[in-house]
């Protein structure tokens, strides 16, 4: 490999590497750009339910109000105004049953099966065990 070999490869690993970090620079600033914007807007999509492929029900809140639209693939159509009771009463309750409470439940039984020095199979375990789970 003679210099001017080198030298052209080397300038274009150079340029290159230039033009990644110009874009990441790039993509950067205008991420920071549309947060500000984004930031402070009055508003919110509060609940979304897919109902097919292109077919999504949503409940927004605009500024104090509150709005179920039908979003499709070209079209967004206003369903029905909701007040702020019928919202707050769709809210999510912390399920008994959450990934955090089962995942350490799980934790809690392994170490516990550890500490004892059997480790059992959780394929062993009778169906009846698995259901309260």
């Amino acid at each position: 490999m003679d210099a001017s070999s080198f030298a052209q490869f080397f300038t274009v690993i150079l340029l290159f590497v230039l033009v990644l970090g110009l874009t990441a620079f790039a993509t950067k600033k205008i991420a920071g750009f549309q947060r500000t914007h984004a930031q402070g807007t009055n508003i919110e999509i509060i609940e979304s339910y897919r109902l097919s492929q292109t077919k999504v029900i949503e409940i927004v809140r605009l500024g104090s109000k509150y709005v179920a639209i039908c979003v499709c693939q070209d079209t967004v159509t206003k369903l029905c105004d909701l007040s702020s009771e019928d919202v707050e009463a769709f809210e999510v309750k912390s399920d008994k049953n959450s990934f955090d409470s089962l995942f350490r439940r799980i934790k809690g039984e392994v170490s516990s099966d550890v500490d004892a020095g059997t480790l059992q199979n959780s394929q062993s375990k009778k169906d009846g065990d698995l259901t309260d789970i």
